[in-house]
């Protein structure tokens, strides 16, 4: 009875257990034979039931309760009469050649996405470096080939660092498309950022022209990359990036007036929402932003900006643009001159988030995972490795 449901849970299919023992070194080892009386010929389909020889071979299968398992499998040798050649019967959850079960493999994969570096997991499998990451690429690669699919019709873009070329020293960047629509998870990594980069790496996928929406930071390549792969789509800019514009600013006036001490309460007051401060707290910053009037204009017009964001409606978001670009123009700094140049060449792609609300914050989302997974693998220097690492994880 223990040897029949040590079969049921150990045994691949067709395959019946003639015995099993404790081989040296403490690995489980199951002899088996496969229970077909006929076999159909590779080479012509034809079914065959003479047979001729037999021989043993044994593979690797996945562990149980932390001990090695080997299959010792009795493989039966046939004769097909129309092509007069013997051929060897298959295994089911044996590929040909292979001296390892498919379980093993997808044990690995399980394991390399759990342990927390590759040599637990040679310990625990017993086998090298060399069969862990070929074993591993292999079924992401297999397994990735089922998910590919046309252009989702709502989509977003973002960057982020990948390394340092080892021969140059300069920066590679990897762009994300996450898609908004669908199953809301990552569509595709690239290396590279520019128009020409991406327009080569992508132009394969079908679909470009089904795409109607595109969130992205306020990047001038890929404004153009978008307009010329997806001419249908409207492109969104990111409201996180456009009220961040005068983050830069106000931390250098600020920086003149009070030094670089970044614990500085005024700091942060100076960053936040002013709906979120308590009116106390605001009348002081207010009190104090009198003595320094260029610190006092581009804060009145980072809380003009976000006043803009809570603006309902398009009509009436246009309308509160305009004015603040009109304000804009008025004034004698530098800081606020250039904002308003910026806003004026993204105008259209700002306003376009007042009528669809689609914004960045998904693509930023999986980043984040991105970077985690250069942190726990301490860098990659194939990037065919490392996205199919992020598209398991975000896919």
């Amino acid at each position: 009875m223990p040897e029949a449901r040590l079969a049921r849970f150990a045994l691949l299919p067709e395959l019946e257990m003639t015995d099993f023992r404790q081989i040296p070194g403490g690995a489980t080892q199951i002899d088996a034979h496969k229970t077909s009386e006929m076999e159909v010929c590779p080479r012509c389909a034809s079914p065959s039931r003479t047979g001729y020889d037999h021989r043993y071979v044994t593979v690797k299968d996945e562990p149980m309760r932390h001990n090695p398992v080997v299959l010792r499998i009795k493989k039966r040798r046939f004769y097909c009469k129309p092509c007069r050649k013997p051929f060897t019967e298959p295994i089911s959850g044996i590929s040909k050649g292979r001296r390892f079960t498919e379980r093993f493999r997808r044990a690995i994969l399980w394991a390399c996405e759990r342990f927390s570096d590759m040599k637990a997991v040679r310990d625990h499998f017993q086998c090298s470096y060399g069969f862990i990451y070929k074993s591993l690429y292999d079924l992401l690669k297999t397994q990735l080939k089922h998910n590919i699919h046309s252009w989702p019709v709502k989509i977003g873009i973002d960057e982020h660092r990948f390394g340092k070329d080892s021969k140059t020293g300069a920066t590679r960047f990897a762009t994300f498309f996450v898609s908004h629509s669908r199953n809301k998870r990552a569509f595709e990594i690239v290396e590279g950022r520019s128009k020409e980069e991406l327009m080569a790496l992508v132009a394969h996928i079908k679909g470009r022209d089904a795409v109607r929406i595109v969130t992205m930071d306020m990047s001038g390549p890929y404004r153009s990359f978008t307009k010329t792969m997806f001419p249908n789509a409207t492109i969104i800019c990111d409201k996180f990036h456009v009220l961040r514009l005068l983050t830069p600013a106000i931390n250098r006036c600020r920086k003149e007036i009070t030094g670089d001490r970044r614990s500085l309460k005024v700091r942060r007051l100076l960053l936040r929402n002013g709906c979120d401060l308590e009116f106390k707290i605001k009348s002081e910053l207010h009190k104090w932003l009198a003595n320094h009037p260029k610190l006092r204009d581009i804060y009145l017009a980072k809380e003009a900006m976000h006043r803009l964001y809570r603006t309902h409606g398009y009509n009436k978001a246009r309308n509160a643009f305009k004015k603040l670009l009109d304000e804009l123009g008025t004034s004698p700094w530098d800081e606020l001159k250039t904002l308003r140049r910026t806003l004026l060449s993204w105008q259209n792609e700002i306003l376009a988030y007042f009528k669809n609300k689609y914004t960045n914050a998904r693509v930023e989302g999986f980043n984040n995972v991105a970077k985690t997974i250069i942190k726990r693998g301490y860098g990659y220097q194939s990037f065919e490795n490392y996205r199919l690492r992020v598209l398991r994880a975000c896919c």
